[in-house]
């Protein structure tokens, strides 16, 4: 990691553990709260107090010299800031970033990945709803045919770059996003928050950090929640959506981490049996495979095989 690489981990340290320590209040941990504060939350002494450090030792962790800190260290640091999962996962991927001994991984020499016909097949048997493969960077790698029409708005972005269509990109630079997330705030916060955890995760990946530079240079939006430096893990649950054709979904998701790929996750979204939802998934389905007989005809391939970069 060269100079700027140190001096921004250092920045991303600092503003984590700066914020962690001003969404807690004195009286959540069994401390009086005092009159004169003058920042919101936990004073520096108190979390170091909390976790059995010294002032001048957390001083020097809040500064952004974490190289050294054990795990001991960090984990007591995270009961004191009362981290949940994903937040001391990023304290101990930011730890290991700044590392000497930390290496970036090995790159594969700008090639693309391409799902295989094994995964790709496993796709497409997933037909009641939209399963796809994504990076951390969020951008669809690979579709079945409902993920291509689910997501259709993504691939017919206005000014789309070259490469896999991108989530975040079609959140926060494509006004369609706000109508078709119903709750876009949410949507927009879990975003972001994913993507501030992959960049711990992986620092040295430059396409990552060229779309969070991009984003924070094109939209307000955006900037403000990076800020924020919240983070968490993205593994099941619901949402919702406006389709332009089908109209509202309010769908289940499960997201998986690929075993022989780190970094990659499959997702499916499935709606309720019985549902609108259901009827309303089966009719973008059937739009689908009439767009695709219009197309191709008899010879029509399996829509959303997408290849895209490498994480």
């Amino acid at each position: 990691m060269g100079t700027k690489g140190i001096k921004d981990n250092k920045a991303e340290v600092r503003e984590f553990l700066t914020t962690r320590r001003a969404k807690i209040g004195p009286g959540e941990v069994g401390l009086p709260d005092g009159g004169n504060r003058r920042v919101p939350g936990l004073r520096r002494s108190e979390v170091a107090t909390l976790a059995g450090v010294s002032v001048e030792y957390y001083t020097k962790l809040e500064r952004g010299a974490v190289a050294g800190a054990s795990p001991e260290v960090l984990e007591s640091l995270a009961r004191a800031l009362r981290l949940d999962d994903a937040e001391r996962a990023h304290l101990f991927d930011l730890a290991h970033a700044a590392s000497p001994v930390a290496r970036p991984p090995k790159k594969r020499d700008g090639k693309t990945w391409v799902p295989s016909s094994g995964l790709q097949w496993a796709l497409d048997a997933v037909t009641a709803g939209p399963a796809f493969v994504r990076n951390g960077r969020m951008d669809l790698l690979a579709t079945n045919t409902l993920a291509r029409a689910f997501y259709a708005e993504l691939y017919d972005m206005p000014g789309r770059p070259p490469g896999p269509p991108n989530i975040a990109r079609h959140a926060f630079l494509d006004d369609r996003a706000l109508n078709f997330y119903p709750d876009w705030e949410g949507f927009a916060d879990i975003t972001v928050a994913i993507l501030r955890t992959e960049a711990a995760r992986d620092p040295h990946n430059k396409a990552l950090h060229d779309l969070i530079g991009e984003l924070c240079t094109r939209s307000d939006e955006f900037r403000t929640r990076w800020g924020a430096h919240n983070v968490r893990h993205h593994g099941s649950g619901f949402k919702s959506f406006n389709h332009t054709e089908v109209g509202e979904m309010t769908l289940a998701y499960e997201g998986m981490q690929m075993e022989e790929e780190r970094g990659l996750t499959w997702t499916i979204y499935a709606a309720e049996p019985g549902s609108p939802s259901e009827d309303a998934m089966k009719l973008l389905a059937s739009l689908a495979a009439d767009d695709a007989y219009e197309t191709h005809g008899n010879d029509a391939p399996p829509l959303g095989r997408e290849s895209g970069t490498l994480r």
